[in-house]
């Protein structure tokens, strides 16, 4: 053993960071372990053709905790998020649907196709952001461990008596977003499928599955339970991208005392006695400490890092069929200028050049998506998200330029990808001019990050970008388990701290927040009596 430290965390993605940094403030020597040569994880900023930078991965901003950002003091330390105006814009084959910028003007958008569905919305903002203060509540606080006894039991009940003391209307709500498909409890709500599709959307984000994929509501949920600068469900550009956040962290982890180590990747969880003993690197240099915290997924975590020996014979066969793949493509294209959509022509910046442009013109196209991949690995016509952070941050690309983040679904992990990236690229590019036409012609250079890609660079096995499905079976204390809930590994002196844990994945912090408080509490006197 070469250095010997209180704690090392494997990976320095953005739960990684903070992590390190709550253990760092509690006075423990901490270091973490990137294999990249940047930290940030999948929340960086790199430049992928000369003169043009951007978020490769990760691309935009609202699920980071409030609490993360104070403690952290990332506002002093150049943290700044730029709101989105309206929060999409929606290309269809003759119209177009923006959402956002208000109540009223979402109700005007929708009066154009259902009056009935712009009287229902406001109800149904209501409602969701109910079900959604539910998931605010949660999210900063450990699951209860099945079989952790009496604080288990505590912990439970504190959790769920909010949810109990909720109106039976909300109950029922909570209920239909965890079981239901996006479809089934769209319908519910509104009648147009314009209107549906707005919202449908999110509900594949990340998510290998079809809009009318029972549990698919869930995802929806998921992706409006954060806030922006404080407002509710609001979405934003992080200025210099993603990985001025990582990058701010990095430094309240330095100035916490933490050591950083960039090119470092971890080949071996080491053990002595059934406990954690430290690290081995790929380069062969071993690293001692009592506590690991894992920030990569319990796929990476358990299947390649963790001797079988180390691992309880149920706890190996289950994590075994873990579920990762999110189905998503994600490319990041440099233009000579802005896409000029038919049924919203100009290319000179607009508003909804600023907000997030989706390409998934119906609920039963995004089924289809979903369908072409299982059937022939990939959808003939994808669904893509498209943002153009230099409408917002000039700083992306050089004066008169642009960059555009296309974030993709639906596509096999299982894919061949090394066969058929360039081919499936060439369709997403294909997908998009057919809404803008001049899009394919402004195309300067690509990078492309098929699933494959994504596990190869950022360690996202099957490309998952939540480092697993996020279906009932494996969220809050079945996340990545039931057992090992509460960021505890099967190894004494083993945590996860990573999106493989509650609650889930997105930017934001939490996992590592609360992976930090319990390795704190079972270092205090009263974690180890009471724990």
């Amino acid at each position: 053993m070469t250095k010997r430290y209180d704690a090392l965390i494997i990976g320095g993605g953005h739960n990684g960071l903070v992590c390190a940094f709550y253990l760092a403030r509690a006075g423990l020597k901490v270091r973490v372990l990137e294999r990249r040569h940047v930290v940030g994880g999948a929340a960086v900023t790199e430049e992928f053709h000369p003169g043009f930078r951007n978020s490769t991965a990760s691309y935009t901003v609202s699920l980071l905790r409030p609490k993360v950002i104070a403690d952290m003091k990332l506002h002093d330390r150049g943290f700044r998020i730029i709101e989105r105006t309206i929060s999409n814009f929606f290309p269809f084959p003759d119209t177009y649907l923006t959402l956002g910028g208000g109540t009223a003007r979402t109700q005007a958008q929708f009066a154009r196709f259902s009056q009935k569905d712009a009287d229902a919305y406001p109800a149904y903002d209501a409602a969701l952001e109910k079900v959604a203060q539910v998931l605010r509540d949660l999210a900063l606080k450990t699951p209860p461990n099945v079989g952790g006894g009496l604080r288990a039991l505590l912990s439970g009940a504190t959790q769920g008596w909010p949810i109990a003391k909720m109106e039976i209307e909300a109950q029922r709500d909570l209920l239909d977003v965890f079981t239901k498909s996006a479809r089934d409890f769209l319908d519910g709500w509104f009648e147009d499928d314009h209107v549906k599709s707005a919202f449908a959307f999110d509900a594949v984000v990340g998510n290998y599955a079809g809009v009318s994929t029972p549990g698919s509501a869930y995802v929806l949920l998921h992706h409006v339970f954060g806030e922006v600068n404080g407002k509710y469900g609001a979405w934003g550009h992080s200025v210099g991208g993603m990985g001025a956040i990582t990058q701010a962290m990095a430094r309240a982890c330095e100035d916490a005392g933490v050591e950083i180590s960039l090119e470092a990747p971890v080949a071996k969880l080491l053990t002595e006695g059934g406990k954690v003993a430290g690290v081995r690197l790929e380069s062969g240099e071993e690293i001692a400490a009592t506590i690991v915290a894992a920030n990569v997924g319990p796929a990476l975590l358990y299947r390649q890092m963790v001797d079988s020996a180390d691992m309880p014979a149920d706890f190996q066969r289950r994590i075994q069929s873990f579920k990762t793949g999110s189905g998503t493509f994600r490319m990041n294209v440099a233009l000579s200028e802005l896409p000029d959509f038919t049924v919203f022509p100009g290319k000179d910046k607009a508003e909804h050049h600023t907000a997030g442009i989706i390409i998934a013109p119906g609920m039963d196209y995004m089924d289809q998506a979903f369908i072409d991949a299982q059937q022939h690995g990939w959808s003939k016509k994808p669904i893509v998200e498209m943002k153009l952070p230099t409408t917002v941050d000039d700083s992306l690309a050089p004066p008169g330029m642009h960059i555009a983040s296309l974030f993709c679904q639906q596509f096999d992990p299982k894919v061949d990808w090394d066969a058929h990236r360039e081919e499936v690229a060439d369709l997403i590019i294909d997908t998009v001019t057919e809404h803008a036409p001049n899009f394919k012609a402004s195309v300067i250079a690509r990078q492309i990050h098929s699933p494959l890609d994504l596990e190869r660079k950022f360690g996202l096995i099957g490309g998952d970008i939540f480092h697993g499905t996020m279906g009932l079976d494996q969220l809050w204390a079945a996340r990545p388990m039931l057992g090992h809930g509460d960021y505890r590994g099967p190894i004494k002196g083993l945590y996860m701290c990573g999106s493989g844990t509650h609650p889930g994945g997105g930017v934001t912090g939490a996992p590592g927040h609360n992976a930090a408080h319990e390795i704190l509490r079972d270092r205090s006197v009263v974690g180890r009596l009471f724990g």
